[in-house]
């Protein structure tokens, strides 16, 4: 994991995702897009994801951020994705 200080780009609204570690079986996801500060905006940018209480909280487009984000892959139909998972955001 790595802790990051962002920019907030923009974020989507929370949907329901099906979970097998939820005692409910469904999981609140929502996705936002951080990029490092530096300026431009050209700078390294990051979509993310934010699963169960995390996703309910909201941030504003600007708002800068420490976040600490999990990389990872998974393969599916023979192909690589890569995800990436904010698992704390905190807003500066």
């Amino acid at each position: 994991m790595e802790t990051k200080i962002l920019r907030v780009v923009r974020q989507g609204e929370s949907f329901s995702v099906q979970s097998k570690n939820s005692e409910s079986g469904q999981l609140m996801k929502c996705n936002i897009v951080l990029r490092e500060l530096g300026g431009s905006k050209f700078e390294n940018e990051y979509v993310c994801s934010m699963l169960g209480n995390l996703a309910e909280c909201r941030f504003h487009e600007g708002d800068v951020v420490a976040a600490t984000l999990r990389f990872s892959t998974h393969e599916y139909q023979g192909q690589v994705f890569q995800e990436i998972l904010a698992t704390e955001i905190v807003k500066m």
